[in-house]
């Protein structure tokens, strides 16, 4: 019998980053704050029993898409076959330090093993997510959470107020390698002492919502992209011209986004803005909690609302 979903993509900003010492694997060791918003991908997944055939159609062509990558993993872990069809209309800008196909790859772990009835356990998704990449764990659980190591070690946040957002998608490609590269970061076995005091307070400062304007924000990829696309440090003071408290580039760009106190103000902006951007270069966005997010989830997966368990579980589940 053949199954189908309809499934939702978040997108996520970073409210801090900040990157430390290169590690012994070729990573760099990250502290970070993750948060997802409202702007969303659409994916289309239909399953049928049969020999394994995975084939994916989108409005942009994406290169070892992670949709296939996470598909013929969940399969090989739930040791089931099928034919799987994606259908994935991209809204969320690429390389724009969005997440969108980290997120996308996080929907069909989420989503497949309900079709196929055969669930897997959280830290199975995890595994198989942080073998994707390091955004794609995140997604499994949404809302405000900090990430330690390359991003993939979590650990949730209270949710902030759902304030209103800008987000700005230039459409200026960043190289992401380049980036690290100029941040010169050396090998060594510690943290610095001072980058982490300061981010431990903003972490503390969100954990305790206090105003937005108040949490003093950092993107250490600033200090450098900015200096090779000027346009991206303008963004910026724009936003905060126009009343965002904050306003930061998210990951390594070319996205900025601010957040405003009310929605008057993030509208005016949003109408500045679309006088020198294209509409699909300026989104109107809000903060998804991470209560908000797994509704949502639940919603489009059909599993029981009532239930605390996650990831969602089919009822019908072997």
């Amino acid at each position: 019998m053949a199954s189908r979903l309809r499934l939702r993509s978040f997108a996520k900003i970073n409210l801090d980053l900040r990157v430390l010492n290169k590690r012994t694997d070729g990573y760099h060791e990250l502290r970070t704050i993750f948060q997802t918003i409202s702007l969303a991908d659409t994916l289309d997944l239909d399953y049928q029993p049969g020999r394994t055939r995975i084939d994916i159609k989108s409005n942009l062509n994406i290169p070892d898409n992670l949709v296939v990558r996470a598909a013929d993993g969940v399969l090989k872990a739930t040791r089931r076959t099928g034919r799987l069809g994606f259908v994935l209309q991209k809204r969320i800008p690429l390389g724009g330090g969005l997440g969108g196909g980290s997120s996308n790859a996080a929907a069909v772990l989420l989503a497949l093993p309900l079709l196929l009835r055969k669930p897997l356990s959280i830290e199975k998704l995890m595994e198989l997510a942080a073998g994707l990449g390091s955004d794609v764990p995140f997604f499994l659980l949404g809302g405000t959470a900090l990430g330690l190591g390359r991003g993939t070690e979590l650990y949730p946040l209270p949710d902030i107020p759902a304030r209103p957002a800008l987000l700005i998608a230039p459409g200026i490609h960043v190289s992401t390698s380049d980036a690290y590269a100029q941040l010169g970061r050396a090998l060594t076995t510690g943290p610095p002492t001072p980058t982490i005091d300061s981010f431990q307070s903003v972490a503390w400062r969100i954990a305790n919502a206090s105003p937005s304007e108040d949490w003093g924000l950092v993107n250490d990829f600033e200090s450098v992209v900015f200096g090779r696309h000027p346009q991206l440090k303008s963004i910026k003071g724009k936003l905060l011209r126009l009343g965002a408290r904050p306003a930061l580039m998210s990951g390594s760009g070319s996205s900025l986004f601010g957040i405003f106190p009310s929605r008057q103000l993030r509208d005016r902006a949003v109408e500045s803005f679309r006088k020198e951007f294209t509409k699909d270069k300026v989104y109107s966005v809000t903060m998804v909690s991470r209560a908000r997010y797994r509704a949502l989830w639940r919603r489009q997966l059909a599993a029981p609302m009532e239930s605390k368990v996650w990831p969602p579980q089919d009822r019908y589940a072997e």
